[in-house]
């Protein structure tokens, strides 16, 4: 799915129109966030949109995972697999499965961490554990309470925002605002932008921590791609975050193209953007995601071995701050009267 551009515009005549849809859809949305969740019996750390599309959340998983494997700590990472077919529980093998099989995302983490795919998240968290999760990492699921979060990291880009702040089809959230915030343990801010500061302040006045960070390129991305000019195409939740990480280290982006999320690239299309970028002398360039879904396509994509891939990581400002919140949130997980958030 392509996200309407009116979602992250002022309220349109479009908006208002779907606004009672919104308010229905935002009704069932609140209520089946307060239905009751099993325990996994392990600590459960879930990085989550308050809105559909890209805001960060991979990068964020793979830091998160990052930290709590310096912690001596064991973590697996849950996920629905989104657009891929399998329904799990079962673990992602970056040897034999695909993007088609099991999602990008799941893919793509696997190639660094464990990851289960499952689209009935209670089976995937016990295949998580019972391969030795000491924690498990939920890769979006914020308003799906099949499982109880011991400590929830919401993740909003700086520039974008919540758009026109209204909840689906009128407008990006996947809830009502409010109860999004009060189930909210730790807010991260990707950027410098100012879009973010209204949802940081009512974060802040909860009594829960802000945290910001930057998506830094990886050292071999920027060298593979220096004095070149680049056709940078990309189907991610918000493309236009790739183009300005792209701009903001200092590449030469010609000309852009953009596609829907997970969207599944045809030789033909392929083919099509090696021939433009030929054309012009330009380098292709696209993201570690969309790369992953080109390399599980078939031989007949093999053209894909001239597109670069463009890295990135996430580094936060204060990583004793959030090393410090993280162990606090697993220190509660294990008390004797712990119950997670239902």
């Amino acid at each position: 799915m392509r996200e309407p551009a009116f979602w992250y515009r002022p309220p349109s005549w479009t908006s208002r129109l779907l606004a009672p849809l919104g308010e229905v859809y935002g009704l069932i949305a609140s209520a089946r966030m307060q239905s009751r969740s099993f325990d996994a019996g392990i600590p459960v750390l879930c990085v989550g949109n308050y809105h559909a599309g890209g805001a960060g959340k991979t990068p964020t998983v793979l830091a998160l995972t990052g930290l709590l494997r310096d912690l001596s700590e064991a973590p697996g990472v849950l996920s629905r697999g989104y657009g891929g077919r399998s329904q799990g529980p079962i673990r992602v093998d970056p040897s034999r499965h695909t993007a088609a099989d099991v999602g990008d995302e799941p893919l793509m983490l696997a190639l660094t961490v464990p990851v289960i795919v499952a689209r009935d998240r209670v089976a995937g968290a016990a295949l998580a554990r019972s391969q030795g999760a000491t924690v498990i990492v939920m890769d979006d699921g914020f308003q799906n309470p099949a499982i109880g979060k011991n400590g929830s990291f919401i993740v909003i880009d700086s520039d974008r925002g919540l758009g026109n702040g209204r909840v689906f089809p009128a407008g990006p959230l996947r809830a009502p605002l409010k109860p999004q915030l009060d189930r909210t343990d730790a807010l991260i801010v990707i950027g410098t932008g100012t879009a973010a500061v209204a949802v940081a302040t009512a974060v802040t006045a909860r009594g829960k921590p802000v945290l910001s960070a930057q998506l830094k390129p990886d050292a071999a991305s920027l060298e593979a791609l220096g004095g070149k000019r680049v056709l940078a195409f990309a189907g991610i939740g918000d493309p236009g975050r790739f183009f300005r990480t792209l701009r903001g280290a200092g590449i030469d982006v010609v000309r852009e193209r953009v596609f829907a999320d997970h969207h599944p690239f045809s030789p033909g299309e392929i083919e099509a953007l090696l021939a433009e970028a030929r054309g012009d002398g330009l380098t292709l360039v696209t993201t570690e995601k969309d790369m992953v879904r080109l390399r599980g396509a078939e031989s007949s994509m093999q053209p894909a071995r001239d597109i670069v891939p463009f890295a990135v990581k996430l580094e936060f400002n204060d990583v004793a701050r959030l090393r410090k919140f993280v162990v606090e949130q697993l220190s509660r997980a294990r008390g004797k009267n712990h119950r997670p958030h239902d």
